[in-house]
């Protein structure tokens, strides 16, 4: 597996399948942080034990199987060029901090990219596992076995009382991270999420942007995870960020009904405008392309659109980030070029489904 066969496609393989209550959430992601129990973390260690880390998944890992993740392909991030590190952050692949800050950095990533290991990043090992829809339980149960695969070769940081040994503190424990991608068009528009994330943040969940800590939630799309490792056990955590999900789930369900009965034909109108930008702009910007996505998606649950796919539209919120139009015009470009290319790109796809 090369590099650039994750540059060519905007939507990763996994992410083609329909997952349970797939209108609503997009995505569900288990990631472990794990470290070396004998080298210092990324942020204090000398460069060559970081070194010596990343050469040791290259020799262990590069080109190896696990059940159905195959054909690891092995990325130091040095080797990457500006776009090529953009791409793999827009595709979840890599963090942003892998990306721009760490040293000896490299990545593992699955031929279906359903699974991928950061190394040297602020723990010396995280590992994310995807699954479409919503299902954390099936996520868990994988990342625990892909993590014990791993162990085989790894001697982990562990401490008896309080787990698994992290750089940051606010991940000690179980070293967990489990999140949910959530679209919530109906509860955007209504303006209850804004009442809505404080009451899940009391909760011990954190609500952030498409691209985790710090990013803005375009297109209505939220990433529901927990905050507390410590303490808890990777069950207790899964059903706690459950029973949120679900409650949001059944809220989202509701506010797409009542503006279908209250206010259906502005809601028509909304997405049959948002469908006519799509189709016909000549320029657009990424967050206007990201409403405007969102609404045609939203069409597209309720039924009131029926020649577009969700995977076009799922394809379309990658393809028309800034890292992968660069990538498919192989060149640099000013921001106005990727607002023309971005609305080239979105009217191609929607005639492909016609």
């Amino acid at each position: 597996m090369t590099l650039q066969h994750f540059m060519n496609e905007a939507i990763s393989p996994w992410m083609r399948e329909e997952g349970p209550d797939g209108d609503i959430v997009l995505s569900s992601r288990i990631r472990l942080a794990r470290n070396f129990s004998e080298v210092s973390y990324p942020i204090l260690a000398d460069l060559d034990k970081l070194e010596g880390i990343r050469d040791f998944f290259k020799e262990q890992y590069d080109h190896q199987s696990f059940e159905d993740y195959e054909d690891f392909a092995f990325i130091p991030i040095s080797d990457l060029t500006a776009v090529e590190k953009r791409v793999l952050v827009e595709k979840h692949l890599i963090s942003p901090h892998l990306a721009k800050h760490a040293q000896a950095a490299a990545t593992l990533i699955s031929k279906n990219e359903q699974v991928s290991v950061m190394i040297n990043e602020e723990d010396h090992i995280r590992i994310q596992l995807y699954f479409p829809g919503f299902q954390l339980n099936k996520a868990l149960k994988k990342a625990f076995e892909f993590d014990d695969w791993l162990e085989e070769k790894i001697n982990y940081a562990f401490d008896g009382t309080r787990g698994y040994l992290t750089s940051c503190p606010t991940n000690v424990g179980t070293g967990m991270r489990a999140s949910v991608m959530m679209h919530l068009p109906a509860l955007s528009m209504t303006k209850q999420i804004n009442r809505m994330i404080p009451a899940i943040n009391q909760l011990g969940l954190v609500v952030r942007g498409i691209y985790g800590e710090g990013s803005e939630a375009m297109g209505s799309i939220f990433q529901i995870s927990n905050q507390i490792t410590l303490g808890k056990s990777e069950e207790d955590i899964i059903d706690d960020l459950e029973s949120v999900v679900r409650q949001l789930i059944g809220h989202e369900r509701k506010a797409r009904n009542h503006l279908m009965e209250q206010s259906g034909t502005k809601l028509e109108d909304r997405i049959y405008r948002s469908y006519g930008v799509l189709e016909y702009s000549r320029i657009i910007e990424s967050k206007e392309a990201a409403s405007c996505l969102s609404n045609v998606r939203l069409g597209i649950d309720l039924g009131l659109i029926k020649n577009v796919s969700r995977n076009i539209l799922n394809e379309l919120m990658v393809l028309t980030q800034p890292g992968f139009l660069q990538q498919y015009a192989k060149k640099t470009l000013t921001a106005n070029e990727r607002d023309v290319l971005r609305a080239s790109l979105i009217r191609e796809r929607l005639q492909l489904e016609k």
